[in-house]
């Protein structure tokens, strides 16, 4: 009977090891979730910076293309 305590605890400890995995796992979907909300807060951010980016870039081109114009009527 001297293989009683060892049972017990190799009992005791896969209960231990199954408790972690679940905290593990439930820690990891949290974090899958969150990064999901923030790829998707950083995606929509990076949108509207490339599409401001690119009005500044029309705006811009078209100053340069009205100052081309009122050079060129003064004479």
């Amino acid at each position: 009977m001297q293989y009683i305590p060892a049972v017990v605890l190799l009992a005791v400890g896969l209960v231990v090891l199954v408790l972690v995995l679940l905290k593990t796992g439930k820690a990891a979907r949290k974090f899958a979730v969150t990064r999901g909300h923030v790829n998707a807060e950083v995606g929509a951010a990076t949108g509207m910076l490339k599409a401001r980016k690119a009005a500044l870039r029309i705006a811009v081109r078209d100053r340069f293309r009205r100052a081309e114009i009122d050079k060129s009527t003064e004479a």
